[in-house]
């Protein structure tokens, strides 16, 4: 523990996610809980719409318990989504032309679908 520091921004995987906050495993042995109000400055409805489970996300340490090698920690005022580096979306040498060539098609099957 003597590694983590209040106020230091850690990078931790989101372990569980209950009504009251998120359970995120920093490493093999530190834990840490960000509670419904370290979430956002505003009202969370839903805390699931701010993370899912198994994403890797930034959080910031507000407080430590040594003895159970916890961390109470906080999403609020930090960019906590990990950037990730995607695909690349390249326009092809076709562009809409699919779509626009069958796009009647479909409408007419789905009407005969429906009728």
């Amino acid at each position: 523990m003597n590694n983590y520091k209040k106020g230091s921004i850690v990078k931790g995987q989101v372990s569980g996610i209950a009504k009251y906050g998120i359970f995120v495993n920093i490493d093999q042995y530190v834990s840490g809980l960000i509670h419904i109000s370290e979430i956002s400055n505003g009202f969370v409805r839903d805390v699931n719409e701010y993370v899912n489970v198994d994403e890797t996300i930034y959080a910031k340490i507000i407080d430590i318990d040594e003895e159970n090698s916890q961390l109470k920690l906080s999403i609020k005022d930090i960019d906590f989504k990990v950037k990730r580096k995607g695909k690349k979306a390249y326009e092809t040498p076709s562009g809409f032309k699919p779509l626009e060539e069958n796009l009647n098609k479909w409408i007419n099957e789905k009407l005969k679908e429906i009728e």
